[in-house]
């Protein structure tokens, strides 16, 4: 091996963030030019309340049709969340710009999994309506079936399906989900998320990690992700600078808003074990 002193310095190897993730093929991404956006966000849900069949002639031996049904929606609401990536170097080894790129480029890379994370923790398992059979953990086509069967009766339209990322090599052996379009589909047309941040598996109620060799799959209505354009911190080359140790810091940013349709998950627990 030649001596450190003779390398040559190149450019770093470049990387894509995971395709199938939550900034993925699954979510409405919103570029938002209204910063009061990223303050949070409410709503009031559509298509989130039953429809009921009805009558023209009411039965024998019944006076009347019965009584129609009126739904009273709610109100739906979003926090909002920041990712950020820092870089620290010498001021003898990086320049300000150098170290402007290797943020940006860090929270490129990292900033899906963060927020695939941030949602698991802070909406999804707290949220979620626990489907696990008394018995206990079950297999991955029966878990998808239990929680496209409660989007169907929940929501009644096309959802997304939230899994940790290693699930993806176990959804082929029973075709339970193809691409199509370029996203991860169910046969019934739902999108599936394959999340490194849903890694972390942990499920409701109280978010305790799943046991060894089992997993947590989570169903929501559709998501719609608001997020502004990653910023730099500090906005100057000799702000940036910490003159005590003659480091240089660097940060940069962003501010995303998660929104789920009605507001509501499912999860399911089920075994990895190759059926």
């Amino acid at each position: 091996m030649p001596p450190a002193s003779y390398r040559r310095y190149v450019e770093a190897v470049p990387g894509s963030p995971l395709p199938h993730g939550l900034l993925g093929g699954c979510a409405d991404i919103v570029d938002v030019t209204d910063p009061h956006e990223l303050l949070g966000t409410e709503w009031r849900p559509l298509s989130c309340s039953e429809a009921h069949d009805t009558t023209w002639c009411p039965p024998e031996g019944e006076p009347e049709v019965p009584p129609k049904t009126f739904d009273r929606p709610g109100v739906c609401s979003a926090a909002p969340v920041t990712i950020y990536a820092g870089s620290e170097c010498s001021t003898m080894g990086w320049t300000y710009e150098e170290a402007q790129r290797h943020a940006r480029e860090t929270l490129r890379m990292g900033e899906q999994r963060a927020l695939e994370e941030w949602f698991l923790n802070e909406v999804l398992c707290p949220t979620a309506e626990d489907l696990t059979p008394d018995a206990g953990a079950i297999s991955i086509a029966q878990g998808v079936a239990a929680l496209e069967t409660w989007l169907g009766t929940e929501y009644g339209g096309a959802g997304v399906l939230h899994m940790p990322v290693g699930v993806g090599a176990l959804l082929g052996c029973c075709n339970v989900v193809h691409l199509d379009g370029g996203a991860p589909r169910t046969l019934v047309g739902n999108c599936v998320v394959l999340g490194a941040g849903y890694a972390v598996n942990v499920g409701p109620p109280d978010c305790t990690v799943a046991d060894p060799g089992e997993a947590w799959l989570y169903a929501t209505s559709p998501i719609r992700i608001r997020r502004e354009a990653a910023d730099v911190v500090p906005d100057t080359d000799a702000a940036s600078v910490a003159t005590r140790t003659n480091d240089r810091r660097v940060l940069a940013e962003r501010t995303f808003v998660v929104e789920v349709a009605c507001c509501r998950a499912a999860a399911v627990r089920v075994t990895l074990c190759a059926e």
